[in-house]
């Protein structure tokens, strides 16, 4: 993936967590639209034209139901990890000039981690300097 007009939009990724959440079934446009309902507002409208981008974009493949051609079913050609790869590239990219450490930093700084979160995180830290 890799580029900024490849990866999906806030309201696209709504989409492919619900695309996702099948673990690697298909799903229909309407049980899409159910799962989003349940998190967010939409129109079916919205949700076409949307699943028209992420087809376009290579992240969504689909297959017509051999039983009624108005049915597709949507699978992910991407998974969320490589989705957040990308979007955790080019946010360091953006924001940090490519300083990875300074973005870490920043992040780390800004936020309320709990003890246990910090021994999380040296943990992450010693694998990564072990592992290289």
């Amino acid at each position: 993936m890799g580029n900024e007009e490849k990866m999906p939009t806030e309201r696209e990724w709504l989409l492919m967590e619900a695309i996702w959440d099948c673990k690697g079934e298909s799903i229909t446009s309407g049980e899409i639209l159910k799962w989003v309902l349940k998190r967010a507002r939409m129109s079916d409208r919205a949700e076409r034209v949307l699943l028209h981008h992420l087809v376009r974009k290579g992240l969504v493949g689909y297959t017509v139901d051999e039983h009624d051609s108005r049915v597709y079913h949507y699978f992910a050609k991407c998974s969320r990890e490589e989705c957040l790869k990308s979007k955790r590239e080019f946010f360091v990219d953006t924001y940090y000039g490519g300083n990875s450490a300074g973005a870490a930093a920043s992040f780390i700084q800004g936020l309320e981690l709990s003890a246990e979160d910090l021994k999380e995180l040296e943990k992450i830290i010693k694998s990564r300097k072990k592992n290289g």
